[in-house]
């Protein structure tokens, strides 16, 4: 085979052809290092700017209804500036702080509370929760301190402030974070001479940590002595925030995730043969049984693990099964290599749809016994003595020359089908332009040597022959 080489160029000088990029400019490892830093660190400013401003709302939460209670409605008023929601105790806890709102109710110099108009309660106040003998609070002016620079009053907590503990009913806490919480209350306040005293407003934060506070109040009075003497009740509705579902639910859905995760290992490891593989997915199972219990710790005021039946429990029964049964696939494993049996499992392949049947192949003709006929030699062109200088020897001239008996044997061989075989003699092909003939004698007698004679003395013959 031959080829083309090029010459006089060698493959060090070879020219290099330059690849575009289309205006793109590969980035090594450390500036996308460098980048990943610096929106790390933005993203962390980006948070933090979030809590600034926080303490510096337009208007406090109770200064409009303060105001309001002034103007239109003066009297006493029960303000709840802290709500401690335990769903494990379980129960409520609210931080009164007196409050009166009006110039025959308002304590001289106390003034401002909320950035209102309203200040503390210049008289002195006993407070009765739920109708119980002994009074939960007791609030007495007289030991309110002066500031000796200004001559207003200071509001010390302890003074102005008490705590009021409430049961909360907690039969709903299993379905958090979609669990919700009712309180009702009622409060009643006395004076100094044992007279009841009016609560014009009882309010409360809206919200708190993990949860949403949200108060409705309503006038109402009870029966002491015959006696109708004026309360004041409250119905306290907790609920979660929307973050805080959200956040929850997320690691609801991790936890599961995993749980099924482990029910994966196990389907590999049943499959695997080699026990070093399968121990990979042992510590992988083992891994997540560990990390399940702290992600449902790290749900943000959860209940307590031994009361979640739809997340928690059945969760690790799960993962507690898989790594048991990897365990177990494990032991056989090594059992069979002990034993000198272990065979390669057969694995279950769906069964493939059968192909629709083959039409029937074509019918051959049965092979004949006689043996196959001899070789036809390709036609050869009328032209082919007139170029090689030699004379054509028809049919007509075998004739006259008495070979007309070899001529019949011929004639009958090529035109029978299947052609008839020669048991009698052997077929010599003496050269391209002469006719077959038989080497023995036929039905019209010997001829061997009068066309051996002839042949031999033709130039023709020679020429084919060279």
């Amino acid at each position: 085979m031959g080829g083309t080489s090029p010459i006089g160029r060698s493959r060090g000088n070879a020219v290099h052809l330059h690849t575009g990029t289309g205006g793109i400019v590969p980035l090594q490892n450390v500036t996308i290092l460098i980048f990943a830093l610096i929106f790390s660190v933005l993203f962390i400013i980006a948070l933090s700017c979030s809590f600034l401003g926080a303490d510096e709302e337009d208007d406090t939460p109770f200064k409009s209804m303060l105001n309001d209670i002034a103007t239109n409605d003066p009297g006493v008023v029960l303000l709840g500036e802290n709500v401690d929601v335990d769903i494990d105790e379980p129960s409520v806890t609210v931080s009164w702080s007196f409050v009166a709102c009006g110039d025959s109710f308002e304590l001289d110099g106390s003034s401002g509370i909320h950035e209102s108009q309203c200040g503390l309660p210049s008289m002195a106040l006993w407070i009765y929760a739920d109708n119980s003998p002994e009074p939960a609070a007791i609030y007495d002016p007289a030991t309110i301190p002066f500031v000796r620079k200004t001559g207003k009053r200071r509001r010390i907590e302890n003074l102005v402030r008490f705590d009021s503990d409430y049961t909360l009913d907690v039969h709903k806490a299993r379905l958090y974070p979609f669990d919700t919480y009712l309180l009702a209350s009622t409060l009643r306040a006395v004076n100094a001479s044992n007279t009841t005293v009016p609560i014009r407003k009882l309010s409360t934060i809206e919200q708190v940590t993990s949860f949403l506070v949200a108060i409705s109040d309503v006038e109402s009075y009870e029966i002491i002595n015959g006696t109708q003497v004026p309360t004041r009740d409250f119905d306290l509705y907790v609920t979660r925030p929307g973050q805080l579902r959200f956040y929850t639910l997320l690691l609801f859905g991790i936890n599961w995730m995993l749980s099924h995760i482990t029910v994966g290992h196990v389907i590999l490891a049943r499959r695997l043969v080699d026990i070093r593989s399968m121990t990979k997915h042992l510590v992988s199972a083992f891994a997540i049984l560990l990390v399940i219990p702290q992600l449902r710790n790290s749900m943000p005021d959860s209940p307590d693990l031994d009361d979640d039946y739809i997340g928690f429990i059945p969760q690790m029964i799960i993962s507690a099964s898989c790594v048991l049964t990897i365990l177990l696939l494990i032991m056989l494993r090594e059992y069979d290599e002990m034993e000198g049996k272990q065979t390669p499992r057969q694995i279950t392949r769906r069964p493939s749809p059968t192909p629709p049947p083959r039409p029937p192949p074509p019918r051959t003709p049965k092979v004949s016994s006689n043996p196959p006929a001899p070789p036809i030699l390709p036609r050869k062109s009328p032209l082919r003595p007139f170029l090689l200088g030699a004379t054509v020897r028809t049919r007509s001239v075998a004739m006259e020359r008495g070979e007309a008996t070899c001529l019949k044997d011929e004639l009958n061989t090529s035109f029978v089908f299947p052609p008839i075989s020669h048991t009698n003699g052997i077929i010599h092909h003496r050269s391209r332009s002469s006719r077959s003939r038989l080497g023995t004698t036929g039905l019209g007698g010997p001829f061997e040597s009068v066309s051996g004679s002839n042949l031999s003395r033709s130039p023709t013959l020679k020429s084919l022959k060279e």
